[in-house]
């Protein structure tokens, strides 16, 4: 059990795969991410780039594959997903684009095949 008056943690932080390679490293504050946060791949490579806010994905993010190609790209508000976001597929070109507004799909998204050609277009409503 953990007691109620153990020492928060604050300053750099690493944090390591099973194997002792290195899985990410940023701030922390009161014992929670904050700040800009890098997290790799087990092979070395980017795996995302972002920001805390008290422990919660915060501001725009980036993510990487393995192959370095992009996976996705868009912005959080206290842990959910706000304003335009981009995925990708595993090839590099777009997937999918649209706009999310408290962690939910609104307005106009566009789905793209493997070769970049638009597929499909959907209409999200928010539903408050």
């Amino acid at each position: 059990m953990k007691s109620a008056t153990a020492a928060r943690f604050d300053g750099l932080h690493k944090e390591l795969f099973a194997d002792g390679g290195l899985s990410g490293e940023g701030s922390m504050k009161n014992g929670k991410r904050h700040g800009k946060w890098t997290w790799y791949h087990k092979n070395g490579g980017l795996k995302a780039v972002g920001k805390y806010a008290d422990g919660e994905l915060d501001g725009s993010w980036e993510w990487w594959r393995e192959n370095g190609k992009p996976l996705q790209v868009g912005s959080f508000n206290c842990g959910q997903q706000v304003g335009p976001w981009k995925r990708y597929h595993d090839n590099g070109r777009l997937w999918d684009e649209g706009t999310y507004e408290g962690g939910k799909k609104v307005g106009e998204w566009k789905v793209h095949d493997k070769s970049g050609e638009l597929k499909q277009t959907k209409v999200f409503k928010l539903n408050k």
